[in-house]
């Protein structure tokens, strides 16, 4: 509406009533917007078959998961295992103490703390530092642990082991720097539900 201008009510102003018919045309513009999106958005909200991205996503890794699990994602003790998956599974385990405990955790050997080069060829080693890689693998992924798991690792995993292997009754306590014996204490044979009786 125009001001009057018959009204001595204060300053008078002359709106042209072009203004108004601009600013009304702009409202039914931003209704008829809101209109079409609140359409829109019920639409993507009712249709049943269409999944989000993310949770299409979150869907597969679930199933990703479950299929990992029922294949058995976690590897088995290399105990357990027989030729060619044991010879696979000693070439990882080499390589890793190789490329990362020797260097990362060995000092030079001692008579306290022994070592021996040719590790592989004691069965108790073998045993001992692949519990230590299991226990590795899972716990320095933070995905898996959080933050603390390599605490863990060094507390509860490297700790014992390097105590067990490198004490003067572990299984090098016969090899010494020029020397090497993988026969100094051989058990006898026991029992085990490892291996299966032959009929």
């Amino acid at each position: 509406m125009a001001a009057d201008p018959g009204s001595g009510d204060g300053p008078q102003m002359d709106v042209p009533i072009t203004m108004f018919q601009d600013v009304e045309d702009l409202k039914a513009a931003v209704a008829r917007l809101t209109a079409q999106l609140g359409a829109l958005t019920s639409e993507r909200e009712e249709e049943p078959g269409e999944a989000s991205a993310e949770e299409e996503e979150t869907a597969g890794g679930e199933a990703a998961e479950e299929e990992a699990e029922e294949e058995g994602q976690y590897p088995p003790f290399i105990l357990l295992l027989d030729p060619p998956e044991y010879d696979d599974e000693l070439r990882a385990l080499i390589e890793w103490v190789e490329g990362v405990l020797v260097p990362g955790y060995l000092a030079e050997p001692s008579a306290d703390a022994r070592w021996c080069h040719l590790w592989w060829e004691h069965m108790v080693a073998i045993a001992r530092l692949h519990a230590l890689w299991l226990a590795w693998q899972e716990l320095t992924d933070p995905a898996s642990c959080g933050y603390t798991g390599p605490s863990t690792w060094h507390r509860d995993h490297l700790d014992p082991a390097l105590r067990e292997l490198r004490g003067s009754t572990g299984p090098f306590s016969g090899c010494t720097k020029g020397e090497h014996q993988i026969d100094h204490r051989m058990p006898s044979l026991v029992p085990s539900a490892w291996s299966q009786a032959e009929d």
